[in-house]
């Protein structure tokens, strides 16, 4: 089934609105969490608070009310289940990058893709601390606010400034992606870590950097911003050049002249 460019621009519309307004909801708690209020989940360093439920809880309201036939499955407590192979489906991710959200830091988002199976649809991450709101439907290309953005036209890792980001089990795990930042470092212009995937998706689709790779991911992580680097005119794909990004952990996303490159260096 194909949707038509108006039914796409509406859920993008919708989208962009459960953002701004989980968005709002984690301004008014940012500064006001104490250390003590803070929790965490499967691992010592992965944390959550008040504010990611809370921002979730207004997501979600926006989202039954405006598509209550569509699917829902977000990073804290709604996990629809799956009825069909093409079904309608939001990854929800309400704050990525709850740690550097807890210390203050602004490089945090909210991050919405819809996907219908496994083909993008919609894709909107939020940046409230920034103020910048990233948009895209398929075949629509991306926005920041108002503006189109493009991928970079960066053609060499000696150019690059790539980001990556690291596991919350990293002790326990045996491709912890050390050596995979090891090997990089060596050879790109430079590397960042900012903490929040759906942000450093982002900011590929934007030119800002000109390309990421993670390992261990979830598919609230990457829904959203893969879809903006593809519709940027960017590569995405998994860790070994294929299509299994999704629910597959691993993601490579970047400038597509870097994309040979950068693939040979990683090791998953």
């Amino acid at each position: 089934m194909s949707e038509s460019t108006a039914v796409l621009e509406r859920w993008k519309s919708i989208a962009v609105e459960a953002a701004h307004a989980a968005g709002a909801v984690l301004m008014e708690h940012f500064g006001h969490i104490a250390r003590s209020e803070v929790g965490s989940k499967s691992a010592a360093r992965d944390l959550v608070t008040k504010a990611d439920v809370a921002s979730e809880r207004a997501i979600v309201e926006v989202l039954r009310r405006e598509l209550p036939g569509h699917a829902i499955e977000a990073e804290e407590e709604v996990r629809d289940a799956r009825r069909a192979d093409d079904e309608l489906r939001w990854f929800v991710d309400p704050l990525d990058g709850t740690t550097n959200f807890v210390h203050q830091l602004p490089a945090f988002s909210v991050s919405l893709g819809l996907y219908r199976g496994s083909t993008p649809l919609v894709g909107v991450v939020h940046a409230p601390r920034l103020a910048e709101t990233y948009a895209a439907r398929a075949g629509g290309g991306v926005t920041l606010g108002q503006a189109p953005v493009r991928v970079s036209g960066c053609s060499s890792l000696r150019d690059a400034i790539l980001a990556t980001g690291f596991p919350y089990r990293r002790e326990t795990l045996r491709c912890d992606n050390v050596d995979n930042f090891r090997r990089f470092i060596l050879h790109v212009r430079d590397l960042r870590r900012m903490g929040s995937a759906a942000l450093d998706l982002a900011y590929v689709a934007a030119g800002r950097m000109d390309g990421f790779w993670e390992l261990h991911l979830a598919p609230h992580d990457v829904a959203a911003g893969a879809l903006l680097v593809r519709e940027a005119g960017g590569t995405v794909s998994d860790a070994d050049g294929g299509e299994d990004w999704l629910r597959g952990g691993h993601i490579v996303a970047c400038s597509p002249a870097l994309h040979t490159e950068m693939l040979g260096k990683i090791a998953r």
